[in-house]
């Protein structure tokens, strides 16, 4: 079980997000070539193979009615992850990953590819050598793969070709927008930056959005202004919530996790079956007999008959609940079933979340 520690003041940076101050998706579909034959079967992919033709004219040579048959060229998709007010020029990272039946992109090279937004307008250009995280090798018997050698990178393979447009020195009002959306929260994000201004320039509009007047100061430094408030420390608050991985086994219970008076029973029944075949054949000499394969079974039951019992009182801390689980010596597995029972007795003062 993971026990979440008490919360802390936390940075405004850290808790809240500034509208307009976001990434943008890019994604652009390309070639890669230079496979060493790991590259698509055209005959499977015909997408590549009207690429590679329309490519080939753009460059002046003409193939089409021809059966192409190579298999170093690749179709792959191309995304990155464009940076709020990245200007022109500079370099982004972009993932790599193929699209047809392509068994390896190591060594392979991205040609002009545009990113697009959603959009649909282009906002970089990128081109590059592919460094793989995977890798294959294959022999006439048998053959290995280590992670996923059809997705690679590029770092810094994309240039930004057009700016997106927003302006923070222009804004009037900003917004900010909590990344854990909480009422009490956003009162009090809104109840710092007043304090620290002097005025009543914040207000929390909803759970999740505080709007913010810039105060006549720093009409012309939202900038300095932004970086005064995030730095500004707030005690974010939170429902109570236990969040279960029945996966994995893995209990996270937040701090304010509470327990009515409830009592607690825990045993295990653990069934056991054996097969032990036996073969059973003729005597030596026999005139007649077969040896056959005779089926033994055995099964047995183990039911616990010290069961343990016991008994939290009301209105329990999540410490006191925690020991008291680990009291009854449970397993992570018991205590999800155990903490799911408690719920629907009604007794568990929290949500209760199953990813």
């Amino acid at each position: 079980m993971i026990v979440m520690p008490a919360q802390g003041a936390s940075r405004i940076k850290d808790i809240v997000d500034v509208e307009g101050i976001r990434d943008n998706m890019l994604v652009g579909y390309g070639l890669v070539v230079g496979l060493n034959g790991t590259g698509d079967t055209l005959r499977n992919a015909p997408f590549t193979q009207q690429s590679l033709i329309g490519m080939l004219e753009r460059l002046g040579v003409n193939t089409r009615g021809t059966a192409l048959k190579t298999d170093n060229v690749a179709a792959v998709m191309v995304s990155a992850n464009l940076p709020p007010f990245a200007p022109q020029g500079t370099r982004i990272d972009v993932t790599v990953s193929a699209l047809g039946d392509a068994t390896n992109l190591q060594g392979g090279v991205l040609l002009v590819t545009p990113l697009m937004g959603a959009d649909g307008q282009v906002y970089a250009v990128a081109q590059g050598s592919l460094a793989t995280g995977g890798f294959a090798a294959q022999g006439q018997a048998a053959s290995v793969v280590r992670g996923v050698p059809t997705n690679g990178r590029i770092a810094n393979g994309a240039i930004v070709e057009k700016e997106i447009d927003f302006k923070l020195s222009d804004m009037k009002t900003l917004r900010l927008a909590l990344r854990n959306p909480d009422l009490t929260t956003a009162q009090r994000v809104s109840a710092a930056i007043n304090a620290y201004l002097g005025g009543d320039a914040a207000k929390a509009d909803n759970p999740t959005t505080i709007d913010l007047r810039i105060p006549p100061k720093f009409r012309d430094d939202v900038v300095g202004l932004l970086t005064e408030i995030e730095q500004l420390r707030v005690e974010p608050d939170a429902p109570a919530r236990v969040v279960i991985d029945e996966s994995s086994g893995v209990i996270v219970m937040g701090q304010d996790v509470r327990v009515s008076r409830v009592a607690i029973a825990q045993g295990n029944l653990t069934i056991s079956v054996q097969e032990t075949p036996q073969v059973s054949q003729p005597n030596p000499f026999a005139n007649k007999g077969q040896t056959v394969v005779v089926p033994r079974t055995n099964v047995q039951v183990d039911e616990q008959k010290d069961r343990k019992l016991g008994i939290l009182d009301g209105s329990i801390s999540l410490a006191e609940l925690v020991d008291g689980l680990n009291a009854l010596g449970v397993s992570p597995r018991d205590m999800i079933t155990i903490l799911q029972a408690i719920k629907s007795a009604g007794a568990l003062q929290a949500e209760i979340e199953v990813m």
